[in-house]
This record gives structure tokens, sequence and C-alpha cells, in this order.
């Protein structure tokens, strides 16, 4: 960041420009995820700027086009069920059994489908299209659910129940196995049940980040960053 643009976030204006801005994103995306509700991602530019209230210039202030605003939206709901799963983990006792209550939930989400406009198939399918499109705004879009394991792993290691290789590779991986099983099976019938595939999924991961299926100590030894 140059010393301008420091400056700027100073600039108590410019504070309030971005505040603003920033409410009227939410505004827009809110309305973006009412419409896929109700049709999928079929609406046009005009239904979604009557819907959030808003002038057409104030939605192309924002958003390049309908794309830019659909990634926006997964980014939020991937941001949002990263959230959830880790209020719903915060009382488990050790970051083994909350990384594994946060893998199991996302493939337990394949069981409440709903709609096919707003559960897995939409989410596969439009994950998949943007990606061709925008490898990297994509990575992004999906980084709170790594972020989360990443930050499962790291205390799982410190704690000296996990010993994986390389902490952030690690969780990138594991994050990126769970969102292609759930992918998978958004559109192929499971031969099991969710629950199923998700425990053996988690085995999988587990005896990759170097844990003890039994509950013990890691399977390898830990590998404790050098001090300083």
């Amino acid at each position: 960041m140059s010393w301008a643009e420091r400056a700027a976030d100073r600039s108590p204006s410019v504070q309030r420009s971005r505040s603003r801005s920033m409410r009227q994103m939410k505004v827009i995306v809110a309305a973006a995820k009412r419409l896929i509700a109700q049709k999928g991602t079929s609406f046009t530019t005009q239904e979604l700027v009557k819907e959030a209230g808003v002038a057409m210039q104030t939605f192309y202030r924002h958003f390049e086009g309908k794309d830019q605003l659909l990634m926006a939206v997964i980014e939020e709901m991937v941001t949002d069920q990263a959230v959830r799963y880790e209020q719903d983990a915060r009382d488990l006792p050790d970051p083994v059994a909350r990384l594994r209550r946060h893998i199991l939930s996302v493939l337990g989400s394949l069981d409440a489908s709903g709609d096919e406009s707003t559960g897995p198939r939409f989410i596969t399918a439009e994950h998949w299209r943007l990606h061709q499109l925008y490898p990297e705004e994509m990575a992004q879009a999906t980084q709170p659910f790594a972020d989360l394991v990443a930050r499962e792993i790291r205390a799982a290691r410190d704690a000296g129940l996990l010993a994986p290789q390389d902490v952030e590779r690690d969780a990138a991986l594991v994050a990126r196995l769970v969102m292609s099983v759930y992918h998978h099976y958004a559109f192929a019938a499971a031969p099991e049940p969710a629950e199923v595939i998700a425990d053996h999924l988690w085995a999988f991961c587990l005896a990759g980040l170097g844990g003890d299926s039994g509950g013990g100590r890691p399977a390898r030894p830990v590998r404790r960053p050098p001090s300083s």
C-alpha cells in the first residue's frame, strides 16, 4: 500500500465513502441471493437492481457484471458456512475433533440439498463455470474454508496431535479434497449415506495429516517449526 493509499485510509470522507459502498454491495448481494432462491441464476440485472432498490449505475459501480456478483455470492456463502462450522464446533475438546466436525459438516449438507437453485448443484455448477473463467478470484472466494482448516491443523500440530508436513499446503489440499467430494456427490448418486462417505474422507485426511485414528499420538513424529 502506497503512502497516498495510507493517507486516504485515514481520511474520514474516504472512510465514509467506503462504508457506504460496503452497505450498497451487501444490499446487492442479499438481493441476488433472494433471486437465486426464487429462480436460480436466470435473473437479469434489471430484476436485480429492482430487487435491491438501487440504480443500474450503482450495480456497475461495484460489479463488472453478473459473474462478479455470483462470485461475491459464493464467497459470502462460503464465509458464512465457515463461521457457522467454527461456532458449531467451538465446544469440542480439541482441534482434531473440531477439524473432523468441519469436514463432516460439509458433506452432511448433501443430505439437506433443498432446491436445486440454492443447493449443492447450484454451488457446484457455478463454482466450476466461474473457476474456468476466473480461477484466481474463485480460489479467493473459497479461501475462508481453507483458512478454517489451517487454523485447526496448526492448533493440532502445536498440541502434538497431528504431524502435518506443511500447514498451509496441507490445509489447502484438504480443503480441495473435501470440495471435490462435495462437488462429485452433488450430481452423482451416492452408493452409501453421506455420513459414511464423510467418515471415510475424514479417515483419509487424518492419515494424511499424520494423525492416529485411535486417538493417541500422531502416526508420525511432529515436525516442530524452527525456533527463532
